[in-house]
């Protein structure tokens, strides 16, 4: 058993676990949806967590503890704006991790790590009024 361990270490050393992770994170603030291996989602919304919630928080000192993690600054200007007002009434738990097979080559579990409460595009809306859906 392994007790008190607190992240997975995905097989990797820490400089590039560390900077694989920031930039998952930064392009699942940018585009509210990404595609990966299970544990690498699991620890990915981890730090995204942390991140909304110090945007939800603001202030000088969490926009610069914010900054360490998100490197973009439009995506950062985001989390302190667009994100703060979509998320100010949740208490957490702001992103979701839905599975979706595996990959082919090394069998790998995918999954799909996206915001909740996000506004759908235009190819992702459910079908008009009359439509069925297909299943």
């Amino acid at each position: 058993m392994e007790h008190r361990v607190g992240y997975r270490k995905l097989q990797r050393t820490t400089s590039h676990r560390i900077a694989m992770l920031r930039n998952m994170v930064t392009s699942l603030l940018e585009h509210e949806r990404i595609e990966t291996t299970l544990p690498r989602a699991k620890e990915a919304r981890r730090m995204a967590e942390r991140i909304i919630t110090l945007g939800k928080k603001g202030g000088v000192h969490n926009v610069r503890l914010a900054q360490r993690d998100v490197k973009s600054r439009a995506v950062l200007q985001k989390v302190f704006g667009e994100l703060k007002e979509r998320y100010s009434k949740r208490a957490g738990g702001y992103t979701r991790i839905l599975k979706g097979g595996f990959r082919r080559g090394d069998a790998a579990d995918i999954a799909v790590l996206e915001l909740v409460d996000r506004p759908q595009k235009a190819w992702e809306k459910a079908p008009a009024e009359g439509e069925e859906k297909k299943d």
